[in-house]
């Protein structure tokens, strides 16, 4: 199986101070609570990465702990997993692009190729059409640069609110590579910044997903994939917003062999967005483009909880074989609550928030605690 040409880049853009375009609203809990799954430990145990802001650019700057790289054995690639790390956002302000980048011991960038993926989340608030934490950010080797107009949208972060983050480097060459990390640089805009700085962003925009294989498929090796049988197949998942709001911009991530993916309203039975793959001629996914539903008459798709909203993948395997875990399918994007909405908190009584946590930070996942076993590659 090749590895995937596009892996959608997940960013969430939000806002705003004006009274006029204010919406939900999110509150950074500054203290860490007691892990509420047993056997794992507490969240203020999690290590730390850094995160500090550049002011002459705007730049929250996330970087994680140096590891070592080893070199790929013959016909296949090195790999090392993270923990997850915890960090605190040192400024308040609102976030409008981002950039992943992998760097060796003296700082130089090296090729892409070396991040397999990295990710931040905030563990405080629930994902959109999930229970889980929400995921803020998440960045491949594929994924390109991500920006927006900083005074359109933005997604607020405020000074001393808890993140995590955690990654996986790759390393396909015979080099091995010592104190190898991963750099974010985030355009974050100081709120307030400005002789109208009140006033912008003008909207604040979510991250939102959604995955076949939820509501669980974090846990190493799946990370959602699924088996693919020869010949024409397909997986769905459906859930409903946790609350009202509309879905600007969307796009995907699928394997080779695709050859749709859509999002339907499955209460009215209107498809909200279907792409079909671009791929070469032997089925290889090339890309899969991105859809922004916004214009000048409308802000974006509207979607309400009362209704229930299905991802469908469907591939067409012509290898006439099995192939393990050459499926996958998750669509994601930007969503702006209605006006007075409040984004949800974290529910830690539900079963999906455990098990997310389980196979977050559990004894087999790639992303085990301290004293945790973890995966090995």
């Amino acid at each position: 199986m090749r590895t995937p040409a596009r892996l959608t880049a997940v960013l969430a853009m939000t806002v705003a101070i004006c009274p006029i375009a204010a919406r939900a609203q999110t509150t950074p809990s500054r203290d860490a609570p007691p892990s509420p799954v047993a056997g794992i430990p507490p969240f203020s145990s999690l290590p730390r990465a850094t995160m500090t802001f550049d002011r002459t650019h705007d730049l929250l700057v996330l970087e994680l702990p140096p590891v070592d790289l080893a070199a790929a054995g013959p016909g296949g690639m090195a790999m090392v997993s993270s923990p997850v790390y915890q960090v605190m956002v040192p400024v308040s302000c609102t976030i409008h692009s981002s950039r992943a980048a992998v760097l060796d011991s003296a700082g130089r960038e090296l090729p892409k190729v070396f991040l397999h993926h990295v990710h931040l989340s905030d563990p405080d608030h629930r994902d959109l059409f999930l229970a889980g934490t929400l995921h803020l950010l998440a960045a491949s080797k594929e994924t390109p640069s991500i920006e927006v107009p900083a005074l359109i949208l933005g997604l607020p972060v405020t000074q001393g609110q808890r993140l995590w983050t955690w990654g996986m480097l790759s390393n396909e060459t015979a080099v091995a590579r010592h104190g190898v990390h991963v750099r974010m640089e985030i355009g974050c805009r100081p709120i307030g910044q400005g002789l109208f700085g009140s006033w912008f962003p003008v909207f604040r925009a979510y991250p939102w997903v959604m995955d076949a294989m939820f509501p669980s498929g974090r846990r190493a090796p799946t990370h959602r994939s699924f088996d693919l049988p020869p010949g024409r197949s397909l997986h769905s998942w459906e859930s409903s917003p946790a609350i009202p709001g509309d879905i600007v911009g969307i796009g995907g991530h699928v394997h080779d062999y695709a050859v749709s993916l859509d999002l339907t309203d499955v209460t009215t039975g209107q498809v909200i967005w279907q792409v079909t793959p671009v791929r070469d001629s032997a089925g290889h996914v090339l890309d899969l483009p991105i859809t922004r539903f916004y214009n000048w008459h409308r802000l974006g798709v509207h979607i309400v909880p009362s209704h229930r909203y299905r991802i469908t993948v469907t591939y067409d395997n012509p290898t006439g074989q099995v192939i393990p875990e050459g499926g996958m399918g998750s669509v994601a994007g930007l969503f702006i609550p209605d006006r007075g909405t409040q984004w949800p908190t974290v529910n830690t009584a539900d079963p999906v928030y455990q098990q997310d946590l389980v196979e977050l930070f559990g004894a087999g996942s790639d992303n085990a605690m301290p004293g945790m076993p973890g995966m090995s590659h």
